[in-house]
């Protein structure tokens, strides 16, 4: 039976010369499997470049419960991306995003306001005319909401430590090393409660923005199961710096 969905590309593996199995999140299905012949002939109606990460589309898709991989009818990429691919700050981004986003969902059911968050997190940073370069640390602190970890917003004046295992502000240095003291946790709040538009009002020089970095993907680590090492966020910093 065929279905209509949005979806966003999560990776895409060769299967055989000329096919391709994309793994997207879909807003009716949650994470899926499709298989897609023929990407690489000239007459592609699916072609290769409309698979790249965390490309948006709306698909038309055979849909069976029970089954590994699934097969699409149609995609259209919507709404195509006119600065992400040209920008190198924001394609940086991107492929940084895409690793982590391929890691830590998990969803194999429609989840819709995780799916809206991300999709409409791509539109702004592809319609906004630059990348603020902190861009990447609120939508992942962001991001923790709907993964079911969002640090504890709560804190005392005494609480000048935040455990990154608890999630919440402590008086005392936990026992374990995985904490940060009260700049970078304050930091951690304001990445986390200031919207995108107003993003530039957080002033972070580049060496504090490569050790927030560090912390956020520590705490993803603590909270998402087989999370592993993150590769691409050293050409990123690169990029910023």
């Amino acid at each position: 039976m065929l279905y209509k969905t949005r979806g966003i590309v999560l990776k895409t593996t060769l299967y055989s010369e000329t096919s391709v199995v994309v793994q997207m999140f879909t807003e009716k299905f949650g994470i899926q499997s499709y298989m897609i012949n023929g990407v690489k002939k000239p007459k592609a109606k699916i072609r290769m470049n409309m698979l790249q990460s965390l490309h948006l589309a709306d698909l038309v898709v055979y849909h069976k419960p029970n089954i590994g991989i699934q097969r699409i009818s149609e995609l259209l990429p919507t709404p195509v991306f006119r600065s992400i691919p040209y920008d190198l700050i924001k394609s940086a981004m991107i492929i940084f995003l895409n690793e982590v986003l391929y890691k830590s969902i998990r969803q194999q059911h429609a989840d819709e306001h995780l799916f809206n968050y991300i999709f409409n997190s791509l539109c702004w940073i592809d319609e906004t005319a630059q990348a603020n370069p902190s861009f990447h640390l609120a939508f992942l602190l962001k991001l923790t909401r709907f993964l079911g970890f969002a640090p504890s917003m709560e804190h005392k004046t005494d609480q000048s430590y935040f455990d990154l295992q608890e999630g919440e502000f402590k008086s005392l240095p936990p026992l374990h090393p995985y904490f940060i003291q009260k700049k970078e946790a304050l930091l951690f709040i304001q990445l986390f409660t200031t919207s995108f538009e107003n993003l530039n009002e957080i002033k972070i020089d580049n060496a504090t923005r490569r050790i927030i970095l560090d912390k956020i993907l520590v705490y993803y680590n603590l909270h998402t199961a087989s999370f592993g090492e993150i590769k691409s966020h050293q050409i990123l910093e690169d990029v910023l710096s």
